[in-house]
Parts: structure tokens; C-alpha cells; sequence
């Protein structure tokens, strides 16, 4: 087994056909006049950047972060139709979110998304019965034109032959219904590059510092490199602020005025490594209205959510103690004490969701997207679900096209309509991944060079076809092809990948959000010292 120890220096030079560096996004940032610029790197600005720049606009997108940094990357990893807005009569939703989520994973990224089995337990004295879940689950795969197979109820002794650590006392019946998970970092990645590809120009860790006016409107922004300190400005036509929890922030620089157009909800999660193989998923009901959830993802166990309202600074938003507790006791009504070991936790993380402002709980707040427009003209948009990005994105860009004065251009100047755009345009990568894995495994004609059976499945439910350009990279040299840590899938090629065709600027943008070693807890600082190394040897 390779060692930590063992691991060569992994410093290469960025390879041909990189992203361009920084400095030269600045100076293009800073000398062309975009149609659109669109402030905050989350999935809803990351999208509507995709879709605008699809149509033909000169698209910019800008983040005082990392892309996905923040809420986007610390959501619950599902794309889902929504079971709990059944209860609310939401079916038209819950209908539309099973069409976005079916075009994510099986047209759109289906390299990036996997089908998910989940076990609904009915406990005596739960909050709901077995015939009610059985035949909520019947509508929800309905819903779905049954596309995951028909929703239906199962006994105990079968639900714990694929999930062993569920509790059987007092269980009733399992309810069974069909989603789909992913890795949001890695989904919002691709997206970006989509965009790039379309032809957007981006910059992530470039803080804004305040915006542009001419005339009293809105027309670019004062951005400050957080890298080095560089500062530079864009000027647009069009401002969009996306900067989800900062959105008010932002409003407030255009009108000090500027009342609360939102409020927010903070939703903490723990990773833990588990104690047997899961092949399904939990969703336990804990009251009324709220579910939590158990689910297997990157060969870890992921649990959560909790949800109550924030009023804090969101750079501040973490996880706590009474978080913890509250996860970790909600768990135990559906899973055993040997799994919920406070040892076993690897990472806990924090996000925020922003929802329409106004009073009631939070839990019970539609996660609905709200478009506004401010005094200068700048346009703000926040709230919505990971599972619709698509939708929302085009949605933005119809309400753009249909502002008063047309100020991104009439549509026969050559810009194409969102209505004319292909519905599921795939995003880069896509490919079946149990192909890309054989071939990784088969690949190689240098003895040595194959790439482990793990790496392999990792690299194509991460990258797709993508993965082939990483195998290269390691295949060229052989420092590279090492495993970052012995416990974990990645190798050091993916760093080097990140750096030059990622964005990837520090430690964290490599190890929490383009690889699993945060989230595995292996970010060890002799890890985080090389990462660094790999990262500061740019040209």
C-alpha cells in the first residue's frame, strides 16, 4: 500500500491547453463591456450565466469565493421531487420537480447523478401511518411517470437486509420510493464549465467592493482580487446580484434604503464513515412536516438537516453543538447506536437557505425563487432548490428578456431565445460512467500505469469522459498517478487537473469542494502543505 510518506512532490507544470491565468481574466474583465454580469458563483448564478450565455450574451461572472463555496456545496445532495409537498397539495410541484430532477440524471449529467433507493420507516406512535406513506409514495412515483418504479411498502426484515443499521423496534412497515443524489460541488464545477464553454468569462475569489452607476444606474462593478490584493473593475449593462445570503448586502450597496427582501434558514449536516454497507437511503419522518434524512454517499454517511432560522452574518454560519445533538438524536429514531458514534464523524458542515422574507417557520417556507428589481436597475434573484438550477436559470433569463427597455438587446439582433434553446443540453463529461470506469481499468499501455478499481469508479461518477484526460496526466507521470491518501480514492493528478482546468486557488477549493478528503476527514496539514505546493507552482 502506498504510504503518505511515500508520496513524491507533485509540483508540474500547468499543462498545454490551461485555463488562462488571472491576471489575464482581469485585464479581459476589466476592458470589455459585458451584456450581463452576474455576481455570485452559487448554482443560481452559475446557471443563469450557462443559459445566458447560451443565447448569445457576453456573459461575466464574478465570486468573493470559491465557486459553490458557500450554500451550494453544503446542501443535502439530492435531486428530488419534494415527498413533503404532497402534504401541502404541491402536487403541479412536486410533478415539475421530477421532471427537472429525471433531465439532470439521465440526460443532462447522468455522470454526475445516481439513482437512490429510500426507506420511509413507520414506527407505532409515528407521526403518520403505514397506508398514508404507502400511498403518499404511490402519488410521489407517480408523479414521476413510475420512472423509479412503483412507490410500495415493505416489512422490517427486508428493509434491514440493505440498510443493517436500521432500527427494528417497533417498526411497522417501510415505505419505498425512488430519488436521485450527487455531489453538489462537483455538479456546480461542470456547470461552470458549460458556461465557459458557451463563453462566459468567470472569476472566482474576487471580492466586490462596491458597484458602477452611470446616470443612477447600475452598470458594473468594483471587484478586488482576494488572491493578491488586485483591483479592477467590470462594466455591464446589466448587474445581476446572486450572491444568495449576501443578496441584501449587495441591495444595500445600490440603495442604502433597502429594505430585507429575504430571510434565512441555516441547515447543519454530519459525515460519518458507516459501519456496514447501505444500499438504501432513510428518509424518517420526525414530525408533521419534517424528515430526516441517512444517506449513503462517497462511501461515507451523510445525515442531517436541521432547520431554523438564521439571523446572523452568513460568512459566520457553522455548525454547533446543539446541532450535532439535534442530528444525531433525530437519527436514532431509525438507526442503531453503534452508527451514530460521535467517533465516526469525519466533518460537519453549515449552510444557509434563503427563502422569501415574511413571517411563519422556517420549515414550512416554500423554497420558491424571487426576482427583484432595485433602484439603480440592478437585478436580484435568491432562493430556489439544487434539484430545479435548470429551470431557475432559465426562468432569470425570461424575466431579463422581458424588462422594459430591452436592456440585454432585442432577440433578433441575434440572440437566441431561452424557448429556443435545447431543454437538456448536457453538461460537460457526460457519459456512462460503468464505461468510463472499464475503460480506466483496461487503459494504460505502460506496465503499472492502470489505474485502481476505486480511482477508477471515482473519476467517472466525478468527471465522466473527463476522467480520461486525468488518466493521461498520471499516465505521463507517474508522481501523479500516487493516491493523495491511502485511504482514499483520489490521486494527485486530479490537484494538478483542478489547478489548471478547475479554477482550484487554495487548499480548501481543492480538498472540500473538487476532491472527498475534507469530507473523508484525511485533509491532514502534511496534505494541505502539498496541495498548496502543487497550487503555487502556476505560471
Amino acid at each position: 500500500m502506498t504510504t503518505l510518506q511515500s508520496v513524491p512532490a507533485t509540483g508540474t507544470r500547468p499543462a498545454a491547453g490551461s485555463l488562462p491565468g488571472r491576471a489575464e481574466t482581469r485585464e479581459q474583465l476589466s476592458k470589455a463591456t459585458y451584456d450581463l454580469l452576474v455576481i455570485g458563483g452559487g448554482i443560481l448564478g452559475i446557471s443563469t450565466a450557462w443559459h445566458a450565455a447560451q443565447s448569445g450574451l457576453r456573459v461575466a461572472l464574478v465570486d468573493a469565493g470559491d465557486f459553490a463555496g458557500a450554500t451550494s456545496s453544503a446542501s443535502s445532495k439530492l435531486l428530488h421531487g419534494g415527498l413533503r409537498y404532497l402534504q401541502t397539495g404541491a402536487v403541479k410541484l412536486v410533478a415539475e420537480n421530477h421532471f427537472e430532477r429525471r433531465a439532470v440524471s439521465r440526460q443532462v449529467a447522468p455522470h454526475l447523478a445516481n439513482p437512490l433507493t429510500f426507506y420511509l420507516p413507520v414506527y407505532k406512535g409515528g407521526p403518520h401511518g403505514a397506508a398514508k406513506l404507502g400511498a403518499g409514495v404511490f402519488a410521489y412515483s407517480a408523479l414521476s411517470a413510475f420512472g423509479d418504479g412503483v412507490g410500495h411498502v415493505i416489512g422490517p426484515a427486508r428493509a434491514q437486509r440493505d440498510v443493517p443499521e436500521l432500527r427494528t423496534e417497533n417498526l411497522k412497515a417501510v415505505a419505498v420510493y425512488g430519488d436521485d443524489q450527487m455531489n453538489d460541488s462537483r455538479m456546480a464545477l461542470m456547470t461552470v464549465r458549460a458556461a465557459v464553454q458557451s463563453g462566459a468569462t468567470v472569476l472566482n475569489h474576487a471580492e466586490v467592493t462596491g458597484l458602477r452607476f452611470t446616470k443612477g444606474r447600475v452598470t458594473g462593478a468594483e471587484l478586488k482580487d482576494r488572491t493578491d490584493g488586485t483591483e479592477f473593475g467590470v462594466s455591464a449593462r446589466l448587474v445581476l446580484n446572486a450572491t444568495g445570503p449576501w443578496v441584501d448586502h449587495l441591495r444595500r450597496m445600490e440603495d442604502p434604503n433597502a429594505a430585507p427582501s429575504i430571510r434565512l434558514s441555516k441547515g447543519a449536516h454530519l459525515v460519518l464513515k458507516r459501519t456496514s454497507p447501505w444500499k438504501a437511503a432513510l428518509a424518517t419522518p420526525i414530525d408533521k412536516y419534517r424528515i430526516t434524512f441517512a444517506l449513503p454517499w462517497e462511501d461515507m454517511l451523510l445525515l442531517g438537516t436541521t432547520d431554523e432560522e438564521y439571523e446572523g452574518d452568513p460568512a459566520d454560519v457553522a455548525i454547533n453543538e446543539k446541532d450535532t445533538a439535534q442530528i444525531l438524536d433525530e437519527a436514532a429514531y431509525s438507526i442503531r447506536d453503534q452508527q451514530l458514534s460521535r467517533d465516526l464523524i469525519t466533518y460537519s458542515f453549515a449552510g444557509l437557505r434563503v427563502l422569501p422574507g415574511g413571517p411563519g417557520d422556517t420549515s414550512k417556507a416554500k423554497r420558491e425563487t424571487v426576482v427583484t428589481e432595485g433602484s439603480g436597475g440592478m437585478l436580484s434573484v435568491a432562493g430556489g432548490k439544487w434539484t430545479t438550477f435548470r429551470h431557475i436559470g432559465r426562468t432569470v433569463m425570461n424575466k431579463l428578456a422581458a424588462l422594459p427597455g430591452h436592456p440585454l438587446g432585442e432577440y433578433d439582433e441575434g440572440l437566441v431565445p431561452i424557448s429556443r434553446l435545447p431543454k437538456k443540453l448536457p453538461l460537460p463529461g457526460i457519459a456512462n460512467p460503468n464505461a468510463v470506469a472499464h475503460r480506466l481499468l483496461v487503459g494504460g499501455d505502460t506496465p503499472g500505469s492502470r489505474i485502481a478499481e476505486d480511482t477508477a469508479r471515482h473519476l467517472a461518477t466525478h468527471y465522466g469522459s473527463l476522467s480520461f484526460d486525468i488518466a493521461r496526466l498520471a499516465e505521463d507521470d507517474p508522481a501523479l498517478a500516487e493516491r493523495i491518501h491511502p485511504d482514499a480514492p483520489e490521486i494527485w493528478a486530479q490537484v494538478a487537473y483542478a489547478r489548471d482546468q478547475e479554477w482550484a486557488e487554495t487548499a480548501d477549493d481543492v480538498l472540500r469542494r473538487r476532491t472527498t478528503l475534507t469530507i473523508r476527514g484525511l485533509a491532514t496539514d502534511e496534505i494541505r502543505a502539498r496541495v498548496e505546493d502543487v497550487l503555487g507552482r502556476k505560471a
